[in-house]
């Protein structure tokens, strides 16, 4: 477990992802650094008329800054993903039968994924936050095919209801975005950017 360290120069700081997620941390994985991941302690619930892209903002800097409280010389990764179905947020169906409910609302809808993502250093001072977005056009879906693909993939712990990475793939007409792995819970590209301007070496 992480114990608070004394001062440190950049290189030689932990580095934590404020996140328990699974796919996250598989995705971090791929950079090669050695990591911990901690789960922040933020409540998700949305503000009045706030954005689903506002929200994951929020959300993503509110987690880094959680952690990096109480770890304040590391180097902490927080991030956050919204699906957006004409401005208003799906969140992880957590269920069947809700995720049912999803995919049949998504059927030949363009769908938004906002994945946002902070990184925070309080002994430094270092704070940024960025987003991707994500343009999905699911194809349209028959019942059966959502039944089908819920009972194989069980996605029940994403947000839209879909594995892209996976069978999920097959719900889609088209994908756009410019940061590939943003659709599965974390764009890589921007985090090591901000890794690089937080004092860390990658590759």
């Amino acid at each position: 477990m992480l114990t608070p360290q004394n001062p440190s120069p950049a290189a030689a700081r932990a580095l934590i992802l404020g996140s328990t997620s699974r796919y996250r941390r598989e995705l971090l994985e791929r950079l090669h650094l050695p990591f911990q991941s901690i789960g922040p302690d933020v409540d998700e619930t949305p503000l009045p008329q706030e954005s689903p892209r506002d929200l994951a903002l929020r959300l993503a800097l509110a987690k880094a800054r959680d952690v990096a409280q109480r770890f304040p010389e590391a180097i902490v990764i927080g991030s956050d993903q919204v699906a957006d179905l004409h401005g208003q947020p799906l969140g992880k169906p957590l269920q069947h039968d809700k995720a049912v409910q999803q995919l049949r609302r998504m059927s030949g809808q363009t769908v938004i994924f906002h994945t946002a993502v902070a990184v925070v250093c309080r002994a430094s001072g270092f704070e940024q936050v960025d987003i991707a977005q994500i343009n999905t056009r699911f194809r349209p879906l028959q019942d059966e095919e959502i039944e089908r693909y819920l009972r194989l993939e069980q996605p029940y712990d994403c947000a839209g209801s879909a594995k892209s990475e996976g069978l999920g793939i097959s719900l889609l007409a088209a994908i756009d975005n410019d940061d590939p792995t943003a659709l599965i819970g974390l764009p890589l590209i921007r985090t090591c950017q901000m890794l690089r301007q937080a004092g860390l070496s990658l590759p």
